[in-house]
């Protein structure tokens, strides 16, 4: 993967443009990456998993999204410093494998393979469960069939259809939140026409045993109940490197996710809870999104959030497939996977990556209907925690790439991280605390997740440090991963910065 792309290129390969073999191409258009940065941030947890917050933390749960909020805004600001700097498909892990090793790129490469693989599976079910409601005549796992082979189909065709549908899927989720937040605030100050609220209002936020109704310590309960909902945040990063203009997607990318996290969060959560008591029944029964539509007497709430939960969970299923095959073409390409997965095709789609990220997302799903209390929640479990190891990853790596980037090419410090290091420092910090605080945490399986991610990631480290003893850094070095940010020949030993 070349720093600087061309417009019909976005990767190097063996062949020419357009011949099998050419590298991944630039299919991805500007609107695309607005859209798939806005929808990366927006998962179907905020829609489903909102209300086990607001019970736990009452309408303190503001608090705990705004402390994750303000954690992945960090991250992506790192994230985005390097990544500006040199756009490629394996984004946090091709860094990692520069700054910190290639145990480092390999391990934090195929976790992140492994908890997308997984994702495929739980949203191709949820989504499956829903469709099942509307047309029973086909079995669930028949609609998970069906949904999965509909969008690898998607993805095979180019990443262009990939941007394209996706940006479909995140425009209903952008429209349907932002009607969402101007009805619900319309309602909240009394002057939404023809709808009597008689619930809503600010009071909802102070009454009802106050703003922290189970006291400040649910706010880090919260925490570990909303935090996993960021996940994809980071997926704007690899996509840019099938764009047009890589450093420009990314710069955009990263200087917006303040806004898009406040309003589509922030704004959301908050009109949940003006609108209706945070202890309300209906919150648990219904969901919180649906309750809060049903206090309105709109029709057809829950059908109307379950086809919006649906986009969502087919956004999540076609940006799943896309991200888990690019890691898995950027392992290929630096030698840590198999080589057939950084083969494309002419319309440069690493087909061979996405097969085998899908044939396992299928074996993902079997298990779930087969095994769900067993296999599938320890698969579920096991991928967890991954979410904050990619983040911890990424401080450390930032700490190293900012310096060979200013010795390098000081000229792609396009975007830097703000207080540097001191808030990448305190970012770590934050996240390493969240880790020990989830240890302590029996009541939502907490403890369980931590140590089944750390025991599959010890084993990935063993096994990146075997494979390390034996091969070297060769394969790396030939995939241009060790090549200088600037482009210059000469490699540098990333391992000597301090």
């Amino acid at each position: 993967m070349t720093s600087q792309p061309t417009p019909t290129k976005a990767a190097s390969g063996p062949g020419g443009p357009g011949e099998p073999g050419s590298g991944l191409q630039a299919g991805l258009k500007n609107r695309h990456l607005t859209m798939i940065a806005i929808g990366g941030v927006i998962g179907a947890g905020l829609f489903v998993g909102s209300s086990s917050g607001i019970a736990t933390a009452g309408p303190g749960i503001l608090l705990s999204y705004a402390l994750v909020g303000t954690l992945v805004v960090l991250v992506m600001r790192m994230l985005g410093e390097m990544s500006a700097a040199n756009p490629t498909s394996g984004s946090f892990s091709a860094h990692a494998d520069r700054a910190l090793g290639r145990w480092a790129g390999f391990s934090i490469g195929w976790l992140y393979w492994f908890f997308w693989v997984v994702v495929l599976a739980v949203e191709a079910t949820a989504g499956a469960k829903i469709l099942e409601g509307w047309m029973p005549g086909v079995p669930q796992w028949g609609w998970a069939l069906i949904v999965m082979v509909v969008l690898t189909a998607t993805n095979l065709v180019s990443v262009g259809s990939y941007g394209e549908f996706e940006f479909w899927f995140a425009g209903i989720k952008v429209v349907a939140i932002g009607a969402f937040i101007i009805v619900g605030g319309l309602a909240i100050f009394g002057v939404l026409p023809g709808v009597d609220a008689p619930k809503a209002g600010l009071g909802n936020l102070t009454e009802h045993g106050g703003f922290l109704p189970h006291g400040p310590g649910a706010i880090l309960t919260g925490v570990l109940l909303v935090v996993f909902s960021f996940m994809g945040s980071e997926i704007a990063t690899l996509a840019a490197g099938e764009s047009e203009d890589p450093q420009r997607a990314v710069t955009k990318s990263t200087n917006s996710i303040i806004w898009r996290i406040g309003v589509f969060y922030l704004g959301s959560i908050l009109v949940v809870v003006s609108l209706l008591p945070w202890n309300d029944p209906s919150i648990k029964d219904k969901g919180s999104y649906v309750a809060a539509l049903d206090s309105l007497g709109i029709a057809h709430a829950g059908e109307i959030m379950n086809f919006i939960v649906l986009t969502s969970v087919l956004s999540c299923l076609n940006s799943g497939l896309y991200t888990a095959s690019r890691m898995a073409f950027s392992l290929g390409e630096r030698g840590d996977a198999p080589k057939v997965f950084s083969k494309t095709t002419s319309r440069g789609v690493p087909m061979a990556a996405i097969v085998v990220s899908v044939v396992f997302g299928f074996v993902a799903v079997f298990f779930n209907y087969k095994f769900p209390d067993s296999v599938f929640l320890f698969l579920v479990n096991s991928s967890g925690a991954v979410a904050l190891f990619v983040w911890l990853v990424i401080c450390f790596s930032q700490l190293r790439m900012r310096k060979i980037i200013q010795r390098e090419a000081p000229e792609k410090l396009v975007v830097k991280m703000w207080l540097y290091p001191y808030l990448t420092w305190a970012t770590a910090a934050l996240i390493v605390f969240v880790l020990g605080y989830m240890l302590t945490d029996t009541e939502h399986d907490g403890r369980e997740t931590v140590l089944l991610s750390l025991l599959v990631a010890a084993i990935v480290l063993a096994i990146a440090f075997v494979k390390q003893k034996l091969g070297g850094s060769t394969a790396t070095e030939a995939a241009g991963v060790g090549a200088p940010v600037g482009g210059a020949k000469e490699p540098v030993d990333a391992t000597s910065e301090a």
